[in-house]
């Protein structure tokens, strides 16, 4: 709803900028569903990313539960109650943990816990933590002391990602400064030099300078975003 509504909005303030008719927002639909999906994709991958740090705190619960010589199913108990007071009973990492308690009090095996987990999740980390332990059962070693270091290893990664989001803030937020610097100026123009503009408007040959200019700053968007998205 939160990205219809900024879509919306978009389509209908490019409709007056660049057309001042609001009539033309009816053309621009489709480049509305476009930045609609790009806004869904944004808001999904912000809940990724909150989702991974919880998902650090709740994996070094239960290596922390290993080192204190628990087994792992009394390691994921451990952990679940670990993270109680870090996080509300409605955050995802809270509801995963309880849903593994459950289904271990009914007697179900903890690496058919965990790889349940990985499905309902989709996430690389959680998948590759979950082989690391299939893997460790297998092997015969030292299971607790591979899970610990696979426990450090992807929190590791997971801090790491952090820090570059965070280096890469100030570039987002300067494209996004820069998105709406085009708007800012067309809106300046018009409420001050309205007869300057008003060429632009009401004509097949303003029509036409206006649809490029729009071209042309959409497809800026887009290689705006390829530049600012990095894979970790």
């Amino acid at each position: 709803m939160l990205a219809a509504a900024k879509s919306l909005g978009l389509v209908l303030l490019a409709a007056y900028v660049f057309y001042d008719s609001f009539a033309a927002a009816l053309f621009l639909i489709p480049a509305g569903v476009f930045y609609m999906t790009d806004c869904v994709a944004d808001l999904e991958e912000k809940k990724e990313r909150e989702f991974l740090g919880q998902f650090r705190d709740g994996i070094q619960a239960v290596a922390a539960g290993l080192k204190a010589g628990y087994s792992v199913e009394n390691a994921i108990r451990g952990a679940g109650r670990d993270i109680e007071p870090l996080y509300s009973e409605e955050k995802r990492i809270r509801r995963e943990f309880g849903h593994m308690v459950r289904q271990l009090d009914m007697n179900m095996n903890a690496g058919t816990v965990l790889e349940q987990f990985a499905e309902r999740t989709k996430q690389e980390d959680v998948e590759n933590f979950v082989h690391v332990f299939a893997a460790a059962k297998k092997s015969g070693g030292d299971s607790i002391a591979i899970i610990r270091n696979s426990v450090r290893l992807i929190s590791e990664r997971i801090d790491t990602e952090k820090e570059i989001r965070t280096m890469i803030a100030s570039q987002k937020l300067e494209f996004d400064i820069m998105c709406a610097v085009p708007f800012a100026i067309i809106l300046y123009m018009k409420m001050t030099f309205g007869e300057f503009l008003g060429t632009l408007y009401g004509n097949t040959a303003g029509i036409c300078v206006m649809t490029i200019c729009l071209l042309l700053y959409a497809a800026a968007y887009r290689l705006g975003r390829k530049i600012i998205q990095i894979e970790v």
